[in-house]
């Protein structure tokens, strides 16, 4: 069994709004994306997002406000509430969502995203296992 670095595989790409998996389990998916500039308006009717701030400072706009998120924050959106993230600056952030999920919602547009790419998941199927490494602490579940 391997530990997933996050650092390294934040790393290991470039592109802005394009989540890459880096695990699996019970139907979610977790993924690292890098976010510049502004997302677009959108909503997921049947699953909510989550979005953990690794570096930078992410703002999600709702109709009604806007949060700001630092690093080491997460904020869950509800499914159905309509969201729009901002990163003024390069934002990286870890995504734990179901594997049914689209990037856009409903919407399709330039951001739409139907095949995420993987890096080199460190996912231990043999073992029903996954670990990453998050601000130095290394997380680990064994499933049964």
């Amino acid at each position: 069994m391997d530990v997933i670095n996050l650092e390294k595989k934040l790393n290991s790409f470039s592109d802005y709004w394009s989540p890459k998996i880096i695990a699996e389990l019970n139907n979610q998916q977790v993924k690292l994306a890098k976010l510049k500039g502004e997302f677009t308006w959108h909503k997921h009717d049947n699953e909510d997002e989550m979005f953990l701030v690794l570096k930078g400072v992410l703002k999600i706009a709702f109709r009604d406000k806007i949060v700001e998120l630092n690093p080491n924050e997460i904020l869950v959106v509800p499914k159905g509430v309509e969201h729009k993230p901002i990163a003024e600056d390069e934002v990286s952030v870890l995504l734990f969502e179901p594997s049914s999920i689209i990037n856009t919602g409903a919407i399709t547009n330039d951001f739409t995203k139907s095949n995420f790419c993987e890096i080199e998941a460190d996912v231990f199927a043999s073992f029903n296992a996954f670990a990453i490494t998050l601000n130095g602490l290394k997380i680990f579940r064994v499933y049964s």
